[in-house]
């Protein structure tokens, strides 16, 4: 059985490239012995405040992560929907005391960029894992 359960919100906009962070995490799990359920897919980026919210209110989540690539396109609307998920995606976290870890990428990268940040995916998955552990001290 799994030391700790993490839950996942994986924007769908630039799947080609989140779908591989998720590979990336589902991996990172497997070896720190973490089960990663339930794995809810969002439209995009700016969709994951209220998902999170929903995973981070169970009593069998200990942690949720985010996995996600912003590309810029023609205008700044990279910018505003990183700034304004990665607030909401801190606040779910103080709000609900416990890890909500940041796996995405962006603003200001190309696809080509983004494909090779994929190993976010992984890195979330061992940066919640070492919150709980420190907070088993606590």
């Amino acid at each position: 059985m799994a030391k700790y359960k993490i839950g996942a919100v994986v924007a769908e906009f630039n799947y080609q490239v989140t779908s591989l962070m998720l590979e990336r995490a589902k991996a990172e799990a497997e070896l720190l012995d973490v089960e990663i359920s339930p794995i809810v897919k969002v439209p995009g980026v700016f969709d994951m405040p209220l998902a999170i919210k929903k995973l981070a209110a169970r009593s069998d989540i200990d942690a949720v992560i985010t996995l996600g690539a912003v590309i810029t396109g023609e205008t700044k609307h990279d910018e505003v929907v990183v700034a304004q998920a990665s607030r909401k995606i801190m606040d779910m976290s103080l709000e609900y005391d416990k890890p909500v870890t940041f796996g995405v990428t962006g603003p200001g990268m190309t696809e080509l960029q983004a494909m090779d940040r994929i190993e976010k995916g992984a890195e979330v998955v061992a940066a919640a894992v070492k919150m709980l552990k420190r907070f088993e001290a606590l």
